[in-house]
């Protein structure tokens, strides 16, 4: 009995007849050669079999001609829509819309409902902004808005075919679910195409802040956008590109890009544009915000060079975080006496940017009493700067002034920020208060409602670590709402 079972199971199933739909559909798999594929179909239609969805579905996959691959769904007399959906894409690879739309509308005398492949092909067919509007229609009223790729067809059309921006991004706006990259990335390159550069970056930014990772035609399409930027522009992206993630791949690469077209387009200035700050300014900031910050301050003396040229308080902020990048003390005194020499009485005690820089230079080339002096002549003082001299403080090992000062901040009006309790968290890790720094790490959360991020959770266990509090330490670790780092 056991061999007989034995024998059952391992019973090899029948091959399918040669004369079989299922034969016959096997034999239109993969590449054949046109003298393969009209024996085949001749055998076939003697057979009968050419009524079978299926075998038409792949016969009309396998024949480029729209007039065979037409006969051969008419020959259906039950089709369903497997074989219209693939005579729909033969016509939109050929562009052929009218025969598309008319098809599209034969599904419902049969009736047949069409589905997300339906409109994907009809949508990839149209050739003009009409064609685009009347498909459109077709999907708000069967309700396939609400289908992601869909849209990004609508999207891409829009975008890319018909240069229609306005509807493209409404439709994109309009759709409930964003997460298909490819839908960002026709609206990206509709943008960097059209030559709106500001626009396609824009999304990008959105893209990337909304955690999704871009293809690289994505990446294309930026780098295509960054090259399009005029001088006025070209600085304001090099600074809101150097606050997206460094994780994003490819975004060095737009940085790059930039840097390098700031340089083309300042060289290309003529020596009368020069005289304006303009030009030296978009080349200094896009080198000290890229990390070049050697470069920079060599643009930077060029243009001192000349006694005609005049740098303002822009200028200034970006050479002195390039002079803090290298621990140029010699040169970022200079700078502050420039300022004081050269500039409008009392600037450094009104401008907060400029002195907050000052603050952050002389912090990070080891001047502190210098910080100190900037700080305290400060007429105004806003949670940035009060940020900048508490860091000041805490790295240069004066934690219990860098707590005072912390403690104070609500005193003038202020709310601490994330920015704040690193800076006190840092005090508290420089100076071994690992009683003051476990409560500042609590009240960020339950008093002010501050979510701590990876650079705070860093601080506190390596505070807990060299407390001796290393169990602690490992628990913090554990409950962290996001993976460990190699800092962590």
């Amino acid at each position: 009995m056991n061999l007989f079972l034995k024998s059952q199971k391992f019973k090899p199933s029948p091959s399918p007849s040669p004369h079989s739909p299922l034969h016959l559909a096997s034999l239109l798999q993969g590449p054949l050669s046109t003298s393969h594929l009209l024996q085949i179909h001749a055998q076939i239609f003697l057979l009968g079999a050419h009524h079978n969805n299926l075998i038409a579905t792949r016969l009309i996959n396998h024949y480029p001609s729209p007039h065979i691959s037409l006969r051969i769904l008419r020959s259906l007399p039950k089709p369903n829509l497997f074989p219209f959906n693939s005579l729909l894409s033969l016509f939109a690879q050929q562009g052929l819309f009218s025969n598309a739309l008319s098809l599209f509308q034969s599904l419902k005398q049969i009736p047949l409902s069409p589905n997300g492949f339906t409109f994907s092909f009809l949508v990839k067919s149209c050739g003009d902004s009409v064609h685009a509007n009347q498909i459109h229609t077709h999907v708000v009223k069967t309700g396939f808005l609400s289908d992601p790729f869909v849209c990004n067809g609508l999207v891409a059309v829009y975008a890319k075919g018909v240069k229609d921006l306005g509807s493209a991004r409404k439709v994109f706006d309009e759709m409930p679910d964003k997460g298909v990259v490819c839908c960002w990335t026709s609206l990206v390159a509709g943008y960097a195409q059209s030559g709106y550069a500001e626009e396609a970056l824009q999304v990008f930014v959105m893209m990337v802040e909304g955690n999704l990772r871009p293809e690289d035609a994505t990446l294309v399409s930026v780098l295509s956008a960054c090259s399009s930027l005029d001088m006025s522009e070209i600085g304001k992206w090099v600074l809101i590109l150097s606050r997206v993630d460094d994780n994003v791949v490819g975004l060095d690469s737009a940085k790059t890009v930039l840097v390098e077209k700031s340089r083309e387009m300042f060289d290309g200035v003529s020596e009368s544009g020069k005289r304006s700050v303009l030009p030296w300014n978009a080349v200094i900031g896009a080198y000290v915000q890229n990390g070049c910050p050697l470069d920079c301050l060599s643009v930077f003396r060029l243009m001192v060079g000349d006694p005609t040229r005049k740098p303002n308080h822009i200028t200034m902020v970006s050479v002195l975080s390039a002079c803090a990048q290298v621990g140029d003390l010699e040169l970022g005194r200079w700078v502050h006496e420039y300022l004081k020499s050269k500039g409008s009485r009392c600037v450094i005690k009104s401008n907060r940017i400029l002195a907050t820089a000052l603050i952050d230079m002389y912090s990070k080339c080891g001047s502190l009493v210098n910080a100190k002096e900037v700080f305290d002549q400060m007429v105004s003082k806003d949670i940035v700067s009060f940020n900048a001299m508490i860091m000041s403080l805490a790295v240069n090992s004066e934690g219990e002034e860098a707590l005072r000062l912390f403690s104070k901040v609500q005193d003038f009006g202020l709310q601490p920020n994330a920015g704040t309790f690193l800076g006190a968290l840092c005090a508290c890790n420089h100076s071994g208060f690992s009683k003051k720094g476990r409560q500042i790490f609590k009240d960020m959360t339950s008093v002010f409602s501050i979510s701590p991020k990876l650079e705070h959770y860093a601080c506190y266990v390596d505070l807990l670590a060299r407390a001796g509090l290393v169990e602690e330490a490992l628990e913090v670790v554990n409950s962290m709402p996001f993976e460990p780092n190699s800092i962590v």
